[in-house]
């Protein structure tokens, strides 16, 4: 076991500024480090800068930030730039002060963005919309470093006064712009980042990230549960490692489990990148463009660093923040309930699913690992389902006015019996249902409204579940049992033959109408392209 006491550890130290690795001894004091002395016996270890999520919603995780926190630390994660707007659409100023002050409980570093589209597009839903005064309230805040991600690109580009104040708040108090412009390009583009906008975490060619990287954005290499565009853009860490970042956005439980931003550090790695390009992009470039407070293993600088067994595997042996040793620091993260009560707005309520038959209709056409969709043009049965076609009926029920039902039709999930519901669809967070059967639809639903928020499979006989007691998101529950529920009923699904890697995650986002292409709304089918609704029938 290497050498180490309250104040000092000794290992092979990989110094990510002056980009060389020396045998070294740190010392700190009051979670700073005081002096680093270079030595000739050093134990057999690395002790490495600790990882940065660059961009992640925690509630995906279906977690409180603390329990989220366990499963990050533990992967050698010391801080991560979270944006709440999940919880902010479905709670307000509220809802942003919960993960503020529950993340104040945790070891781990939190930092907040202000959510900058709530709702999400002017077509959505939301609890309370920001305006200017709501997101100028929440970038005051000390734990508020940024504007997160501003997905309403229409209106940057179309010059929307309410999304140019908004932008201005940010850049009055010299506060770094996310963006969210997938497939943005030419003209459009330009004028995007030419408001302030800094990065972009919605690129799925290596194309669009170069030509976001010229016009001076920084693209953040997106690897969560459904989204996956590491394949596609590792190529920056050698070519341009100076202008990229790592992050996951959304990641469910089961899959942080397995391993958080140290995935992201073992792929580069194991592809032949140099060490500290990758842990440039992996620490130094969110610790300097957020302006985070967060150590680089630098004189003077806090004392955030992990302690792994070799540069290739990655293996975190302990996680340091504050030069304290948190790694097993369980005890520390009981979750308190919110000092405030909020209601889930679920109505229980039967829905009636009607499809109109007679002419060639479009279809939500879904693409394995990625966000964006596409449209598929075909007939089906009055029914609306075509197992031959795999295609089922997608159901968005609003929480906010039950009365509001979108109906459409999907491909690509492959299931042929029962169905999947959520109170997870991004990023209103209506109620979601995806199934082979009207009843099962029905069902599924029901249990949703019944569970006050969750996710669950209906079979046809039986239900399997996960209960979302925090604002119809997250749970409060032990990190190892939100993953091994939510692993039993993902195991259920695909061996009943959904073909998705990620079915509950993807299902979340078929909703969202600023991801293209086609989307489903309660309102009904929308043209993402178009920034409008449309109907179901082909043109």
């Amino acid at each position: 076991m290497f050498m180490k006491n309250s104040n000092s550890i000794s290992g092979k130290l990989v110094d990510p500024i002056g980009r060389r690795t020396v045998n070294a001894k740190i010392y700190f004091q009051d979670g700073v480090i005081t002096q680093i002395d270079e030595s000739l016996d050093a134990e057999n270890v690395y002790i490495i800068p600790g990882f940065v999520d660059s961009h992640v919603h925690i509630e995906s995780s279906l977690l409180v930030p603390t329990r989220f926190a366990q499963a990050a630390i533990k992967n050698g994660t010391v801080a991560v730039v979270a944006d709440p707007h999940e919880v902010a659409n479905v709670a307000g100023i509220e809802g942003v002060r919960f993960m503020i002050e529950n993340a104040r409980q945790s070891k781990l570093k939190f930092f907040f963005g202000a959510p900058s589209c709530v709702p999400a597009s002017p077509v959505d839903e939301c609890f309370e919309p920001f305006t200017s005064r709501e997101v100028a309230k929440l970038l005051d805040l000390p734990e508020v470093t940024h504007l997160a991600e501003m997905m309403n690109f229409p209106g940057v580009i179309n010059g929307n006064t309410e999304v140019h104040s908004i932008l201005s708040e940010a850049k009055a108090r010299n506060k770094p712009i996310d963006g969210h412009a997938p497939g943005l390009s030419g003209e459009n583009l330009t004028k995007y980042v030419s408001a302030g906008i800094t990065t972009d975490h919605e690129c799925f060619t290596l194309e669009e990230a170069k030509k976001k990287i010229e016009l001076g954005m920084k693209v953040l290499i997106r690897e969560g549960s459904a989204a996956k565009n590491f394949d596609a853009l590792h190529p920056i860490i050698g070519q341009n490692p100076s202008m990229a970042m790592f992050c996951t956005d959304d990641c469910h439980p089961d899959e942080l489990m397995g391993g958080h931003i140290n995935k992201h550090v073992r792929k580069a790695i194991a592809l032949g990148y140099d060490i500290f390009d990758v842990l440039q992009v992996a620490s130094v470039n969110p610790v300097n463009h957020y302006r985070l407070n967060v150590g680089l293993l630098q004189v003077g600088q806090p004392a955030d660093f992990i302690v792994v067994d070799n540069l290739n595997d990655f293996n975190v042996l302990s996680t340091y923040i504050k030069g304290v040793n948190v790694t097993n620091f369980e005890e520390d993260y009981a979750v308190k309930p919110p000092l405030f009560s909020f209601p889930n707005h679920f109505d229980h309520q039967k829905i009636k699913l009607d499809f109109p038959s007679g002419k060639p209709v479009k279809v939500i056409k879904v693409i394995e690992g990625e966000l964006i969709t596409e449209t598929l043009k075909t007939s089906v049965p009055g029914s609306g389902y075509d197992f031959d076609k795999d295609i089922l009926k997608i159901v968005v029920l609003s929480r906010y006015n039950p009365n509001n039902i979108g109906v459409g039709l999907i491909n690509g999930f492959g299931m042929r019996k029962g169905a999947i519901a959520a109170s997870i669809a991004h990023d209103s967070h209506h109620i979601v249902a995806i199934g082979a059967n009207d009843d099962s639809i029905v069902r599924a639903i029901d249990y949703i409204i019944e569970s006050r928020g969750g996710i669950c499979y209906y079979d046809g006989n039986e239900t399997m579940g996960l209960a979302l007691p925090f604002f119809g998101l997250m749970t409060n529950v032990d990190v190892s049992d939100a993953a091994k529920e939510y692993s039993l009923i993902n195991k259920k699904l695909k061996a009943d033959g959904c073909k998705l890697h990620a079915p509950f995650m993807t299902m979340a986002f078929m909703s969202l109408s600023v991801i293209p292409h086609l989307k489903l709304t309660p309102a009904g089918l929308f043209d993402v392209d178009r920034f409008s609704l449309t109907s179901i029938f082909a043109e």
